[in-house]
């Protein structure tokens, strides 16, 4: 396992590791239930360097729907990529290995992340995504998807109530909180999490459309969908523990971490 992990990457020409963690992704297609690529799913294309990125739709978390596959296979096509999916309902379409780390861009769909965390663990997705960030393969996604790549976060999985989701593939290791703008519970449980220690110390949270990219396991730059705008009221937050108190830093769309 190691040595093809590295032979791959020897191919990429060892590509820094890249996640884009969101609480967006997409925009309002051309007519009635169609979708576009938002800005920030745009530039992660143009970061594969090619010129037709290989994507590969995971959407596990709400259950493998055909209707969402035809909406991301629409948008992705309509951006010139080549579009393929990894499901794992009612059996894996493909070798999960095979199919992640042969893709330029992994995009992983919103839903239920308990359930997504548990058939990814059965299956073995979890490594195989593992691998396939070492290898240089981008990583995204939205809610769910957004969740998943961190230790763990707030979430619906559960019932109407929100709760706390800890079992995360850690490849970001830290806590994530999602829609932290548009859900009531979301900034409160995520605060209380942590200062319970619950979660870690350290969380990356992102409001609608905004998301969050990570280059190996640091948070470097904050991006929006296109309706987003810098200094609009939409941002991404760095939110640490300090002693007993929660501090937040909010981070504008087109910014840097510090």
């Amino acid at each position: 396992m190691l040595d093809s992990r590295t032979d791959f990457g020897q191919h990429r020409g060892m590509t820094t590791p890249r996640i884009l963690a969101t609480s967006g992704g997409f925009i309002a297609g051309p007519v009635q239930q169609t979708a576009r690529l938002g800005s920030m799913l745009l530039e992660a294309l143009e970061l594969t360097k090619k010129t037709r990125p290989r994507v590969c739709l995971v959407l596990t978390a709400a259950g493998d729907p055909a209707d969402y596959y035809a909406l991301c296979y629409e948008a992705f096509s309509a951006a010139g990529c080549d579009v393929t999916e990894l499901k794992l309902f009612p059996q894996p379409s493909a070798s999960p290995t095979e199919r992640l780390v042969g893709s330029d861009l992994v995009w992983v769909g919103g839903g239920s992340v308990a359930n997504l965390l548990a058939l990814w663990k059965l299956h073995g997705v979890d490594d195989a995504m593992r691998e396939a960030w070492h290898a240089g393969v981008i990583l995204g996604g939205v809610s769910a998807g957004s969740l998943c790549w961190h230790v763990g976060g707030t979430t619906d999985s559960f019932g109407p109530q929100l709760a706390a989701v800890t079992n995360g593939l850690g490849i970001l290791p830290y806590a994530n909180g999602v829609h932290y703008d548009s859900e009531e519970q979301r900034r409160p449980l995520l605060h209380d999490l942590m200062q319970r220690d619950v979660l870690g110390p350290i969380a990356f949270a992102t409001d609608d459309h905004v998301g969050i990219w990570y280059e190996g396991i640091e948070a470097t730059r904050v991006v929006g969908d296109g309706s987003v705008h810098a200094a609009g009221p939409a941002a991404a937050y760095r939110v640490e523990r300090l002693g007993d108190q929660i501090n937040e830093t909010r981070v504008e769309v087109g910014s840097v971490f510090s």
